[in-house]
This record gives structure tokens, sequence and C-alpha cells, in this order.
């Protein structure tokens, strides 16, 4: 009885003290990917709930050897293209060399918001 009344006590004094008004709320946006070719990799833009506060996305692919990682968007090395807003908006990630994309390769989009959040979208193996 004493136990359940501290964890309640807990409980109430993180609500008034406003400790959980740190936790920011997860966007839904979602993003696909396909590797059409051994040397290029298409990130599609789909949209979601939260499509009118995402204001860009920045893709980052990892070829299996992992000896370059390609960034595409927002003024980063390899720049490439940024993945907009617009549904259906695509980049293209095309590799250093024919075939370097062949085997399995890591695709991270970071999607960045208008509050000033950012969140991965897709983490993903092609």
């Amino acid at each position: 009885m004493v136990a359940i009344t501290v964890i309640l006590a807990a409980v109430i004094a993180a609500f008034v003290f406003g400790m959980s008004g740190q936790i920011t709320k997860t966007k839904i946006v979602a993003a696909t990917v396909q590797q059409p070719t051994a040397s290029t990799i298409t990130v599609t833009y789909q949209g979601g709930q939260d499509a009118q506060s995402f204001d860009h996305g920045v893709v980052t692919v990892t070829p299996d050897s992992g000896t370059v990682t390609y960034k595409y968007g927002n003024g980063t090395a390899n720049t490439g293209g940024i993945l907009d807003p617009a549904v259906g908006s695509t980049v293209i990630a095309t590799a250093g060399t024919t075939g370097e994309f062949a085997e399995k390769n890591h695709v991270v989009v970071v999607g960045y918001f208008t509050d000033s959040t950012q969140q991965v979208i897709i983490d993903t193996y092609v």
C-alpha cells in the first residue's frame, strides 16, 4: 500500500512540476526506398499525417563496403538534391563507380520539420 502511494505521488509530482512537458511528439511522415539499378537508389517522399510541417529531408547512402557515404541535401557533401515537401518528390542517389550499390546499402532519411525538430523517417537496407 505504501509503495502504491509513493508511485502515485511521483507520477502526480511529475505532471504538477512540468517534468513531462519535455517530451516531443513523433511526426508521422513516410518515405520509400527502391534500387532500380546497381548504381542508383531512389528515395520517394510519401507524405503523411504531419506532411504540413515537413520542411525537407536529407538522404544518406552507405554502400556495403562502408568506404564512402553519399549524402544528399541541405548543402552537405556530395549534394545531389533535397527531398522536398511535395508528396512524390524524389532523390536519386548515384554511386561514384558502376556497381558500387550492388550489395546491401544502408539508407537513412532524416526529416527536418518547420518547428526545428528532426527525426529519422526511414532507416533501411536495399
